[in-house]
């Protein structure tokens, strides 16, 4: 059983926000051919993208062509949209959730689906989670920032907390990454800005006490933790160092155990590196379908790991994805 859990899908049929708002920020599929698109931001092309990316038929070919048999799918980050007013932005979560639930359900033994909510406002985000898992939902992607505020904003607490309440998973994926005019050549926003992006999103979960007082709360990282496993030592040092700046009564590698890690490394070292450090319970095959970054196939990084045991990669390859997001089914990826 095989569970890609990092995936992304777009609707074809997203609505035109930047004409229904009038402003360009809003993300825009334009269709170039039947099988191609672009992603539009701010009347530049974001992303080229092809039909992988909204049609469900197509990627349940890929899946039988790669060995998948099951998808995660959530939306593309750049539809979060925190910057917009909350209401908007609710609207535009609430058609892609439809549209994943829809999936879902018109593909139950292929795909689960993953909502977004609009964290610039945690009341709005918490009544829309809610709905997400009335809509079978299995839980929640969110950013690693809003707005440039990290996620131990004060507002956000109540939102963490209904996160554990409700036991939705969150999964945390890099969007609006620091130091962008830094980065624009060579794409270091990818290679680079990502894994630090997300690397400040989970020090920040965990230095600020919020994983501490949400111990049932389920957090899994984009990209293997980008940067964070590897930088978690100097993190401890800080903790050990500045006793004045500390709010949890553990370091942060204490904390960092509860923390899940897809397993989108690319390199067998790497992923020895994570299992050693936080266990091979808490590494999740992920892929991140359809992109350019993506690993082919899916799972390549663990059947290229000989010295992992057949259990261990069994287990990475797709029951701990389901034991993350709660998930029971049986006769699943027909």
């Amino acid at each position: 059983m095989r569970v890609d859990f990092h995936t992304h899908i777009y609707p074809l049929e997203l609505p035109d926000f930047s004409e229904k708002y009038d402003n360009k920020k809003w993300p825009v599929l334009q269709q170039k051919c039947s099988c191609g698109a672009d992603i539009m931001v701010s009347g530049k092309v974001f992303r080229e993208v092809t039909d992988q990316v909204w049609d469900p038929k197509k990627r349940i070919e890929d899946m039988k062509k790669e060995g998948v048999d099951m998808q995660v799918i959530s939306p593309v980050p750049v539809t979060f949209s925190y910057w917009a007013p909350v209401e908007q932005a609710l609207e535009l979560a609430q058609f892609q959730n439809d549209f994943i639930a829809g999936t879902v359900n018109e593909y139950p033994d292929y795909f689960i689906g993953l909502g977004t909510v609009p964290m610039q406002d945690a009341d709005a985000a918490i009544e829309e989670m809610r709905r997400c898992k009335e809509l079978g939902l299995a839980g929640i992607e969110i950013g690693t920032n809003v707005n440039g505020e990290n996620l131990d904003a004060a507002y956000l607490l109540p939102f963490f907390k209904a996160a554990e309440e409700l036991e939705m998973p969150l999964f945390i994926h890099p969007w609006e990454t620091m130091a962008q005019d830094r980065t624009p050549r060579h794409n270091f926003l990818y290679t680079i800005g990502m894994p630090s992006e997300t690397a400040l999103a989970g020090a920040s979960l965990i230095w600020s006490g919020i994983m501490e007082k949400c111990p049932n709360l389920k957090v899994c990282l984009a990209h293997g933790g980008g940067s964070f496993p590897y930088i978690l030592p100097r993190l401890d040092q800080g903790w050990e160092v500045w006793p004045h700046l500390r709010l949890t009564e553990h370091p942060p590698s204490h904390y960092a155990k509860n923390f899940y890690f897809d397993s989108l490394v690319y390199d067998k070292d790497n992923l020895a590196f994570l299992i050693e450090r936080f266990g091979h319970d808490k590494i999740i095959m992920g892929s991140d379908y359809p992109f350019l970054l993506r690993e082919i196939d899916p799972g390549k990084v663990i059947d290229d790991s000989p010295d992992l045991p057949s259990e261990v990669k069994k287990a990475i390859l797709g029951e701990n994805a389901l034991q993350f997001l709660n998930y029971q089914k049986s006769g699943v990826g027909k």
